[in-house]
């Protein structure tokens, strides 16, 4: 019996799904694709839910723990829906000796949230990285995918508020 035929059912019937199907069989559903799925079903569906990842451990053959731990190792993967907008601090050593608890409190503090929350009209959501791998421009946080280095408090809370302003207006 071949991989594809021991293929477990995908959580709903939604069509998105053959899309992270696509993914893992052009990987040969090789265990070492885990990253590569995990990705596909967030870029499908937004989020990881545990659905989805009890589906991607069956279809990979690899133990649920070792799903849930890489996504939640990895800050880009997210559990629960995010707002429109994300926002990515970052408190690695560089960015956190920098500045970057500052950056932190002054978001938290401006939308009312704290991290890993999305504000309560759905539009920004907080999350906090480890590292995103910029250290040489702490204090560094990232919009909607933007890196932005080297901020202080008010110039992240104005590219933010510009961010949020501009989206919404378009």
């Amino acid at each position: 019996m071949t991989q594809a035929a021991s293929m477990p059912q995908p959580p709903t019937d939604d069509k998105r799904w053959k899309i992270v199907e696509t993914t893992m069989r052009r990987n040969n559903f090789h265990a070492d694709a885990l990253i590569e799925s995990l990705h596909s079903v967030q870029q499908a569906f937004g989020f990881l839910d545990k659905a989805s990842m009890l589906w991607v451990a069956a279809a990979l053959h690899v133990p649920l723990s070792k799903v849930y731990g890489v996504a939640t190792f990895y800050h880009f993967f997210t559990l629960k829906p995010q707002g429109k907008h994300v926002c990515v601090v970052c408190m690695g050593t560089a960015c956190y000796i920098k500045g970057g608890q500052k950056l932190l409190d002054e978001v938290q503090q401006r939308y009312s949230i704290k991290e890993n929350q999305t504000t309560k009209d759905g539009q920004l959501s907080l999350v906090v990285a480890r590292c995103i791998g910029a250290c040489g421009l702490a204090p560094t946080a990232v919009i909607d995918g933007q890196v932005f280095g080297k901020r202080t408090p008010p110039e992240l809370l104005d590219s933010l508020d510009a961010t949020l302003k501009r989206k919404v207006n378009v």
